[in-house]
């Protein structure tokens, strides 16, 4: 099993550099009347937010199991993912547009540009702090997959909003960085507009390729299909097991559910079968602690 990466980390790492970052924005905002550097501000501060309700959705998720949800609350944090995506979409998102298209067409001179552009610089370095806490965390997880190819199998939606906002983040300080730059050089606001119009329609990407990824969740995926293999391959390698017919999983938060259908070496007493059975089933509790609910069918057919 890959070691297991730790999201309250790469939150904490994101909280903290959003935070600083959103008021040295929203500062340097008012000072230069810089509608890309508003847009930044209002994402770093949704971003804060993002993060706060990450941590509540991970605290919610450990809930122990109760009669009304025997399966526990572990999937709850993919609705606090959802509702992140959400956020970015319309608070980062949408905001950023309506307020480059509102610069676009009143156009309004940047003021102290050097002090935006010290800004901007701080909050760069400051979000690579970040984005490196953050892929720290998936390099432990990666198993040798590109990152787009992990974006697309990873079943933490904790660590892929994290992700993708830091990504955000850093690729819309750059744009903020040269919109800003450029009006400064050219002293044409033009450039601030459609710099903020950029940061939004990338916010509003990045929130549609979480939100597709998160949904997939909620509805209901398997562990990883790695994860899977190992799974199969660990039973059909015990002697107590003839045959592996199905396993079937569901990711649960960080908890899986796991049902097995398999062919017992013995069949012939059923004592001794029920014992092999509970043997293998701690086994693979030891292998993947992560499993939480275990069922397991012995049969002679598929």
């Amino acid at each position: 099993m890959s070691q297991n990466a730790d999201s309250v980390k790469s939150i904490l790492y994101a909280l903290g550099a959003n935070f600083s970052i959103a008021i040295a924005k929203l500062v340097a905002a008012v000072i230069t009347s810089s509608g890309a550097m508003l847009a930044e501000a209002i994402h770093s501060l949704a971003d804060t937010g993002n993060q706060l309700l990450l941590l509540l959705g991970l605290r919610h998720s450990k809930r122990p199991p109760t009669a009304d949800y025997p399966l526990g609350y572990g999937k709850s944090i993919y609705f606090w993912s959802f509702l992140v995506a959400l956020m970015l979409f319309s608070i980062g998102g949408l905001f950023s547009v309506y307020e480059g298209t509102h610069k676009l067409l009143h156009p309004e001179q940047v003021n102290s540009p050097m002090i935006a552009i010290g800004v901007l610089l701080f909050a760069i370095v400051a979000e690579g702090i970040s984005m490196w806490g953050c892929l720290n965390e998936v390099a432990k997880v990666r198993n040798g997959r590109s990152l787009i190819r992990w974006f697309r199998e990873s079943r933490q939606s904790e660590l892929l909003v994290i992700f993708g906002e830091d990504l955000a983040a850093l690729l819309g300080l750059i744009l903020a960085l040269l919109a800003i730059s450029l009006s400064y050089v050219t002293g044409n606001p033009i450039y601030d507009a459609c710099g903020t119009i950029a940061i939004g329609v990338l916010l509003i990407v990045v929130a549609v390729f979480i939100g597709i990824e998160v949904k997939a969740l909620l509805i209901g995926q398997g562990v990883e299909q790695h994860v899977h293999q190992q799974m199969v391959g660990f039973l059909a390698g015990r002697d107590e097991v003839a045959e592996v017919f199905n396993l079937l999983s569901m990711q649960l938060g960080d908890r899986v559910m796991v049902a097995v259908k398999a062919r017992m070496a013995e069949q012939s007493d059923a004592a001794r079968l029920v014992t092999d059975i509970n043997t293998v089933e701690a086994a693979f509790r030891v292998e993947f602690p992560a499993v939480m609910w275990l069922f397991f069918e012995p049969d002679n057919k598929r």
